[in-house]
């Protein structure tokens, strides 16, 4: 069995593939300010040292994940950039709300979801905007119980060109994290998609990273039955992020 350090080196050499089979210059990333980003931050550094790109989105976040991001961007040395898109966030939600209330059609309830999504999407749209214009390929920060759950937003941080750790469970994202030398603010500190203030994976899944990690590893017995359930329904429900958009039969 491959240690991790060869493991990492094998990811590493996939992504120097991948780009040279794609004629890419190389690789960009959006840094969160969490542990996954920082490992994809890492391995993009390590398979393109002089083209590699990490980009910072401001849409409300955090002071805290702000400063982890900065202190993953320094701790590997990868190029970055910093946009803030509040303005360009708080036009569009504006104007997708006055127009669904001027029709009589505005959900409240849904209201954070939505911009949560929003937000997802709008910082997708950019790094985009950004590896069009260089030639990258987009790299994404889902791992894999992230990827069996569908804990992503489809087309926003599940908009990507490559998945390097999406073979990956939590917990190896964080023996990962230390091989690589992420700064341990990050290692410690609770994940968060940082969708809303308070906001964390687990309390929004109803289950834990341990859990799901037990399942895909067939270690069900380990697994409450309550767990189990979260688990099952959140794999099934969000089958449609995994594959491609259906399409009717040719009649």
């Amino acid at each position: 069995m491959s240690t991790i350090n060869e493991k990492i080196e094998k990811t590493v050499q996939w992504l120097q593939d991948k780009v040279e089979e794609s004629h890419s210059k190389g690789l960009i990333v959006g840094v969160s300010g969490g542990i996954d980003s920082a490992v994809v931050a890492n391995l993009i550094k390590r398979a393109c040292p002089e083209n590699s790109l990490g980009v910072l989105l401001d849409i409300q976040n955090s002071e805290v994940d702000k400063e982890d991001a900065m202190k993953v961007i320094e701790a590997c040395g990868i190029k970055h950039m910093t946009l803030n898109l509040e303005n360009s966030h708080d036009v569009l939600i504006d104007t997708v709300v006055e127009n669904l209330k001027e029709n009589d059609l505005y959900r409240e309830d849904t209201h954070r979801m939505t911009d949560a999504n929003l937000r997802a999407r709008l910082r997708m749209c950019t790094i985009y905007a950004i590896a069009n214009n260089l030639g990258y390929l987009v790299a994404g920060t889902d791992n894999a119980a992230e990827m069996y759950t569908g804990y992503f937003t489809k087309y926003g941080d599940g908009g990507v060109d490559i998945l390097p750790i999406c073979n990956i469970s939590k917990a190896e994202v964080y023996d990962w994290a230390r091989s690589l030398g992420v700064p341990e603010s990050l290692i410690t500190k609770a994940p968060t998609a940082g969708l809303w203030e308070g906001q964390t994976d687990e309390n929004e899944m109803g289950t834990t990273y341990d859990m799901i990690d037990a399942v895909m590893n067939g270690r069900e017995e380990e697994v409450p039955e309550k767990d189990r359930k979260i688990i099952d329904r959140l794999h099934t429900n969000s089958e449609h992020k995994r594959n491609t958009p259906g399409k009717p039969p040719k009649f």
